[in-house]
């Protein structure tokens, strides 16, 4: 019988696994989100640092042309491996653009293929096409914007980052992606990633995660309800206080074994474990939040607070920086003191160890 305690293990120990290749980790995870804060590196490097052998910030990036993966939106924007990223495309995006809009497209595509791979600014500087509105209220560059486009749909990929900025490429396969299956079995496929990635999931934290596809695929997004359906009756899943819990086919809550051990580790507020924070606040009885976009009177955790786990549980958060290239670290606690014992404290400075190496550059 799955207990509450066999789902939390599982949860742990289904994400924390023995560090792998880096291909080879960012296959098992199905898909690693991105962003670009730095505090003290981006969400996609500290979700990787724990699972890649070796692993050192800025790694993804470098070595992002020579793998098997794609950068783009999912439930989130990130990387996938090619085989996942394929389930998202052709995208309709359901807009009917105006003539000029679709010779200006045309023109970038062009433009991009002559020259191989393009920054935005190449593209600003030949077509002069000005400034836009963003989708925050603020202003870009109209280049940029028409790019970012033209890869959402499909036109154009990710070739590689300069200095963090896209660099683009035709996309080889255009607008011709050939899937085997029908769409409702690549719809179910998507959900069965959402689910390999981020399970136990509880009912509604399936629904939040599979609605996202609105966006990452929205050609889809009428047919959402009825996947979620069909994936609520064949998905494992068990009833607990008053909580419906799913998870992959062919998993054993019951038999998962946390592989993390006495180990103190400084997870990011974008990985698997946390991303949920219903389910959060279920595990670990407190509720975490991200802070970095509140205003700093109003944050409690701090402006990029990593949860600290030991032993399976989430005791409390971190905040960490480099300052005149020392590394520092401000620690709270949950219960308001964490433990007292000399392996946890041992085991703390152990991973701001490996914090400090894993922030250096590779020579």
């Amino acid at each position: 019988m799955v207990t509450f305690a066999n789902l939390r293990r599982y949860a742990v120990a289904r994400t924390i696994f023995d560090p792998l290749s880096l291909s080879a980790a960012i296959g098992r995870l199905g898909f690693v989100q991105a962003d670009p804060i730095r505090a003290p590196a981006r969400a996609q490097d500290l979700v990787l640092r724990h699972r890649v052998k070796d692993y050192r910030a800025g790694d993804l990036e470098c070595r992002y042309p020579s793998l098997n993966i794609e950068e783009d939106y999912f439930v989130n924007y990130g990387f996938l491996p090619h085989a996942n990223h394929v389930l998202l495309h052709p995208r309709d995006s359901r807009v009917v653009e105006r003539a000029t809009a679709v010779r200006r497209a045309e023109a970038v595509v062009d433009f991009v293929r002559a020259n191989g791979s393009v920054h935005p600014r190449q593209v600003d500087a030949h077509f002069s096409h000005g400034k836009v509105t963003n989708a925050w209220g603020g202003i870009s560059s109209a280049a940029t914007s028409l790019l970012d486009d033209l890869h959402y749909r499909g036109r154009l990929r990710v070739a590689r980052r300069d200095n963090g900025v896209r660099v683009y490429a035709v996309n080889p396969r255009g607008s011709n992606f050939t899937h085997v299956g029908t769409a409702s079995e690549r719809l179910d496929a998507l959900i069965d990633l959402i689910v390999g990635k981020y399970a136990p999931l509880t009912l509604r934290g399936l629904r939040d995660l599979a609605r996202g596809l609105r966006y990452g695929a929205p050609q889809f997004r009428d047919d959402i309800n009825e996947a979620l359906r069909r994936a609520t009756r064949r998905l494992p899943h068990v009833r607990i206080d008053g909580n419906e819990w799913y998870w992959p086919a062919g998993e054993q809550p019951c038999s998962a074994r946390d592989a993390s051990g006495d180990r103190v580790l400084l997870l990011t507020p974008f990985d698997p474990l946390v991303w949920d924070r219903g389910r959060f606040a279920l595990f670990w009885d407190w509720i975490y939040r991200f802070e970095a976009y509140m205003p700093p009177r109003n944050r409690k955790f701090g402006y990029y607070a990593l949860p600290l786990l030991w032993r399976g549980d989430v005791l409390g958060w971190a905040n960490v920086s480099v300052q005149q290239g020392e590394l520092k670290a401000r620690i709270g606690f949950a219960d308001g003191h964490g433990p007292k014992s000399k392996v946890f404290q041992r085991e703390v400075a152990s991973e701001l160890d490996r914090m400090r190496i894993f922030l250096q550059p590779r020579i």
